[in-house]
C-alpha cells in the first residue's frame, strides 16, 4: 500500500499542508479497499459459476433441494396452490409487483406440528437450531419403481444405520423414492380411476422408530409424509403430533450423499401458520 507521510510543521499556516496529507492518505486507503472488494466480488462470482463455495465443516458445494413452482405444480388436492395478480408492471409503472395467493402446503414446503395437532408449534415458532441439521437419505428408489404404494419401513432405517452409523441428533431423515422425476406429469399425483393417489411415503412404524432417535424432522420427495393411498394419515399424526416438523416435495435427493450433508431449511415465518413454502438447500 502507498504510504503518505507528513513532515512536522511549526506554524499554524503549515498545518493546512498536513491536512492535505491526511486527506491524501485516506484517499489512497479507499482506493486500495475498493480494489480489494472488487477482487472479492470477482471471486464470489467465480464460485457461483462453479457451484462451489468455501463453507464451514468441510462442505464445499451447495445443492438446491427446492422445486420452483407455479399454478401448474402438482398439489395433493389437485387444485392450483398459487395464483398471481400483477397490479404493477414494467411497461406502465417501471417496476414489477405481484399479489400472490398461496396455499401453505404448496411446492417444496414445511409441515409444522400445528398442521396435524390442535395446539402444536406453528411454522414461525420452529426453533432455528432445528432448521440447520444433518441430512440422512434413505433410498427406496428401486422398490418404488415397482410399487408406487411402497413405504419407508423400520427395516429400511435399520439398514441405513448399519451402513452409516447412528442417526445424528436433530437430523432430517429423508425418503428418496425417485418420485421427483415425475413432478412434471400426472404420475406425480398418480390418481387412479377412483381419485385415490398412489406414491410412496413413511410407514407409521418407521416414524415411531425415529421418535426414539434424535431425529428432528422427516422429509419426502412426494406430496405427503404418508403414502398417497393412506386413509388415516397415521404418519402425519404420529410425527407432527410429537412436536417435530416434516418436509414435502423435496428435490434433488440423488445429488446428495446418504450421510454427511447439512440441510438448511428456510422456513417461512407467518405467525400461526400450519406450514409454508420453503427454500431448502444442502451443504455437501
Amino acid at each position: 500500500m502507498k504510504q503518505v507521510r507528513c513532515m512536522p510543521q511549526s506554524t499554524k499556516g503549515d498545518l493546512n499542508m498536513c491536512d492535505v496529507c491526511v486527506m491524501e492518505a485516506v484517499k489512497v486507503r479507499m482506493l486500495n479497499r475498493r480494489d480489494l472488494f472488487k477482487g472479492v466480488a470477482a471471486a464470489s462470482v467465480a464460485a457461483g459459476l462453479t457451484g462451489t463455495a468455501a463453507l464451514a465443516d468441510g462442505h464445499n458445494a451447495v445443492q438446491d433441494m427446492t422445486h420452483a413452482y407455479d399454478g401448474d405444480f402438482p398439489t395433493f388436492f389437485g387444485v392450483p396452490g398459487i395464483t398471481y395478480e400483477q397490479p404493477f408492471n414494467w411497461d406502465e409503472h417501471k417496476f414489477n409487483l405481484f399479489d400472490l395467493t398461496i396455499r401453505e402446503h404448496t411446492g417444496t414446503h414445511i409441515d409444522a406440528p400445528f398442521h396435524f395437532s390442535a395446539d402444536g408449534v406453528s411454522v414461525d415458532q420452529i426453533e432455528v437450531g432445528n432448521l440447520v441439521v444433518p441430512l440422512c437419505v434413505v433410498d427406496i428408489k428401486a422398490r418404488a419403481a415397482e410399487d408406487a404404494d411402497t413405504l419407508v419401513t423400520p427395516d429400511d432405517l435399520k439398514a441405513w444405520i448399519s451402513a452409516n452409523g447412528d442417526i445424528p441428533e436433530r437430523a432430517c431423515v429423508a425418503m428418496n423414492s425417485g418420485w421427483s422425476a415425475h413432478v412434471g406429469d400426472e404420475k406425480y399425483r398418480n390418481a387412479d380411476g377412483e381419485g385415490k393417489l398412489h406414491f410412496p411415503g413413511f410407514h407409521a412404524e418407521a416414524a415411531a422408530m425415529l421418535l426414539e432417535t434424535g431425529a428432528g424432522s422427516i422429509a419426502v420427495d412426494t406430496l405427503s409424509l404418508d403414502h398417497g393411498i393412506s386413509a388415516d394419515f397415521a404418519t402425519h399424526y404420529a410425527w407432527l403430533g410429537s412436536g417435530r416438523y416434516g418436509i414435502e416435495n423435496l428435490a434433488n435427493l440423488d445429488n446428495v450423499p446418504a450421510s454427511g450433508a447439512t440441510l438448511v431449511v428456510g422456513a417461512p415465518t407467518h405467525k400461526g401458520g400450519s406450514g409454508g413454502p420453503a427454500r431448502i438447500f444442502a451443504m455437501v
